[in-house]
């Protein structure tokens, strides 16, 4: 090793022992347990895939879960055909597929609804510790559902009940009450330069 290497090695050593006094303080200062809302937003892929990560490691936990998918529900998908295969999870598939396909707003209305229905009954039972709402925040930018229900209904969900919630264009009003937020920016995207959406990947 050279002098250079162990210069180099030496302040490598030095700058992670600052860092992990850092995180150990911040650490130290998270001492209350709380189910949280986590919204995962912005125009790029992944959301709800990144939702379906956090499904599967609440299943690992042993944890009881629960799915909603607003707006999706015209095809299968891989998720679904996965995780149906779990008796921990209760999934709904409450669409009727994107606004673009049905081109009818009373019927993605009404389907939003009942959607919205079966998710209370998740959001109101203690025995549920984790609630996927895949596409929540669409409906809601359609004014499909009334904001103020979905605020607070999630404002007197059960205390240690997690929530996911997914969609581009989350409202101010879902952001304010959510505890962490993740906005997903599209850098490049394979449909762009023609190529489908694929199984396992999209599907």
């Amino acid at each position: 090793m050279t002098n250079n290497d162990a210069d180099k090695n030496a302040r490598h050593a030095e700058r992670m022992a600052r860092k992990k006094a850092v995180i150990d303080e911040r650490i130290a200062k998270a001492d209350r347990d709380k189910g949280v809302i986590l919204v995962n937003t912005g125009n790029a892929k992944g959301k709800s895939s990144a939702g379906f990560g956090v499904v599967a490691r609440a299943l690992g936990h042993d944890m009881r879960v629960a799915v909603v998918q607003f707006v999706k529900g015209a095809f299968s998908t891989g998720e679904m055909k996965f995780f149906q295969r779990f008796p921990e999870i209760e999934f709904c598939v409450m669409g009727e597929g994107f606004t673009w396909e049905t081109q009818d707003r009373e019927r993605d209305i009404a389907a939003a609804q009942k959607a919205w229905q079966r998710a209370k009954e998740f959001l109101r039972n203690p025995d549920i510790d984790l609630v996927l709402l895949d596409e929540l925040n669409i409906v809601l930018k359609h004014g499909y559902l009334d904001i103020n229900d979905v605020v607070e209904t999630l404002q007197h969900k059960p205390e240690m009940q997690h929530v996911v919630i997914t969609g581009r264009a989350a409202k101010p009003e879902i952001i304010d009450i959510a505890d962490t937020v993740t906005e997903m920016r599209e850098v490049k995207h394979a449909f762009k330069s023609g190529i489908r959406a694929q199984k396992g990947m999209e599907l």
